[in-house]
């Protein structure tokens, strides 16, 4: 059948944003992809105002339920049951609203608007499903879970899984498993001693997507962080970019867990309806468990989206001494995937900007003995815009040398109507390791991976000078007191195909 994915989009009314539906599509490698026919659209009293975020399962007997969130007539927020109405149908087509939703509605104390984006569910000890739902209860972000048997009917478990104080509405809430000790993905209703368990929540008071690694207690539906100075919502990010509503899903084929994201568009809104569309997904990642640090999970470009790679270019040991810019000659530079590590010359680092924050500092113009350093893409000739992603790196009072992994947009663009931020975080560098990224570039995005994947950060840019074949790369070292050897692989990347399915052969 190939891989099927559903989404909702909005459709477009003059230049008033209308109601949600879900569309479809399906591709066999999840980099290629057909589009489908519209999979439902809000035509019911329970969802007139919107299809909204839902989740699959699929159960042991092969069968296919669907929760969705719909937004009723009274603007209240229901979760509603679909399933395929043919499983024979290898597109899965066609789906059936079933005839009593909606299945479940805002119980007591939850407000009517805070009540939405069902999980995948897992079988409980019981041998019943559990489906998370995210909601609030004043300022703290909380997770439901219901138990079911048949889907159709529900029981709300006394106890919330989780809360948050202070941190909001709890949207598109994710929950799985991941293993520490292998490093093959694992299917959602998996737990035991050798399992975490991955919380994550889309925070609509600030739009990004946090988690947190914890243990899963089934017995008393309690959900409890590693670390609670890192819990849901007041520590690790999955993307330090222009990314929310993520999602992941288990593949049972090659055993991984994979994860979708969106990438809203930081342009303004009459530009989006000039072009007639907004917003894209991201490359699919596969997610682990990071056994190295024990602290964090892992996220990494899928295997399939090296089949677009082309003509490649290999640049060794290149030596960037401070105030260097070196350009790499990689053809078109507009679509690629780049992996860079870099080596910097052995010194003690002394106590240097020890309150550097990526998000406030001056990004990649702001110099420092130990950076920054790193790649610039999408840059014309002369540099009037670029996107640089790099590395750099303080040491404090405390001793301790932390690398931050920043990702600078104020010169991607000359648009006026472009928000054009500094992004990232730190990420965790172990002894012997490089520093090392990979950058997937596509134009206008650039989803940039530090270290694995242990920190990850997605742009949204819109270059107007540095487009086809005036896009430049370059390697750059604006720190003032190091030299840093680099290593460069490049690939051009052909372009996926994205088509309409010709159902007159289905």
């Amino acid at each position: 059948m190939g891989w099927y994915h559903l989404f909702y989009q909005y459709n477009r009314d003059a230049a008033i944003w209308g109601n949600i539906t879900w569309g479809h599509a399906i591709s066999t490698d999840l980099i290629n992809w057909y589009h489908l026919p519209f999979a439902m659209v809000p035509d019911q009293w329970y969802d007139i105002n919107g299809v909204w975020t839902g989740s699959a399962t699929i159960l042991p007997d092969g069968r296919i339920v669907m929760l969705y969130t719909g937004d009723t007539n009274e603007e209240v927020q229901v979760q509603n049951l679909a399933y395929p109405a043919n499983l024979s149908d290898p597109l899965l087509l066609d789906w059936i609203k079933y005839s009593d939703n909606p299945v479940m509605v805002p119980p007591p104390g939850i407000g009517t608007k805070d009540f939405r984006d069902p999980t995948t569910a897992w079988l409980g000890p019981n041998g019943k499903w559990r489906v998370a739902i995210g909601s609030k209860v004043n300022k703290t972000g909380i997770t439901l879970v219901y138990e079911t048997t048949d889907f159709t009917s529900y029981a709300l478990l006394d106890e919330v899984m989780h809360a948050v104080p202070g941190t909001g509405m709890w949207e598109c809430v994710d929950f799985y498993p991941v293993s520490t000790i292998e490093s093959n993905g694992l299917d959602t209703s998996v737990n035991g001693p050798s399992v975490k368990h991955v919380l994550k929540s889309s925070l609509d008071d600030d739009k990004n997507d946090y988690y947190a690694l914890g243990t899963y207690d089934p017995i008393s539906n309690k959900w409890t962080p590693d670390d609670p100075n890192l819990d849901v919502g007041i520590g690790l990010r999955v993307d330090y970019g222009k990314y929310y509503a993520s999602k992941t899903f288990y593949d049972q084929n090659k055993q991984r867990r994979l994860l979708w994201g969106w990438i809203g568009e930081t342009d303004s809104e009459a530009a989006d309806i000039l072009k007639g569309w907004a917003s894209v997904q991201t490359i699919p990642r596969e997610v682990v468990f990071d056994r190295k640090t024990g602290t964090n999970i892992l996220q990494w470009p899928i295997k399939e989206v090296e089949k677009l790679r082309s003509k490649s270019w290999v640049y060794e040991k290149v030596l960037l001494e401070p105030g260097c810019l070196v350009p790499l000659d990689v053809g078109l530079a507009t679509q690629l995937d780049i992996i860079a590590t870099f080596d910097i010359e052995t010194q003690t680092i002394e106590e240097a900007d020890a309150g550097y924050s990526c998000t406030t500092s001056g990004g990649s113009f702001s110099r420092g003995a130990f950076g920054p350093f790193g790649l610039v893409v999408l840059a014309d000739e002369t540099r009037t815009e670029q996107t640089p992603v790099y590395f750099y790196i303080t040491k404090g009072s405390d001793g301790v040398a932390r690398t931050h992994f920043c990702a600078d947009q104020t010169k991607s663009s000359t648009a006026s109507d472009v928000t054009k931020l500094v992004y990232g975080s730190n990420v965790h560098v172990l002894e012997g390791e490089s520093l090392s990224m990979r950058l997937l570039v596509d134009h206008s995005i650039v989803e940039s991976f530090a270290q694995g994947g242990r920190t990850v950060i997605t742009s949204r840019v819109y270059p107007t000078k540095a487009i086809y074949t005036s896009a430049k790369v370059f390697l750059f070292n604006n720190a003032t007191g190091v030299s840093v050897t680099a290593n460069v692989n490049v690939w051009n990347m052909d372009s996926a195909r994205i088509d309409h399915f010709p159902l007159g052969q289905h």
